[in-house]
């Protein structure tokens, strides 16, 4: 499969903020501050570099599920995941999934979809 995810360093600057969350060893009953316009304890998802960078997610998400959540289908830029205890699986357009460990992000290319979304309460993938 060609690489259609490429791991980014952050988010232009959103990195700094995940790794400043990483290194305080905050714990999962400590609220956040908002990172890029995503509070804790959401994973959000953004269309753009723009809108990202003006902190407007397109859609957020933070119950735990079982099974995926339908996710609307269209290319999305990027998702991030503030929570400090939670994976994240995402389902792709082809069917294939990635998981999202905690205070991770990731950043999709060629217009990539997601499709669905499950928040997993392990703390790794």
């Amino acid at each position: 499969m060609k690489s259609v995810i490429r791991r980014a360093a952050g988010f232009a600057g959103a990195s700094v903020a995940v790794a400043a969350m990483s290194l305080t060893g905050a714990s999962a009953a400590h609220a956040e501050a908002p990172t890029q316009g995503c509070p804790y304890p959401y994973v959000c998802f953004y269309l753009n570099n723009d809108d990202l960078l003006a902190g407007k997610p397109i859609s957020k998400y933070r119950d735990v599920t079982s099974s995926y959540q339908a996710v609307k289908p269209r290319p999305h830029y990027g998702v991030m995941n503030t929570r400090n205890d939670d994976v994240v699986y995402l389902r792709l357009q082809d069917g294939s999934s990635i998981c999202l460990p905690p205070n991770n992000e990731t950043v999709f290319t060629d217009g990539y979809s997601v499709t669905g979304i499950k928040i997993s309460s392990s703390p790794r993938c």
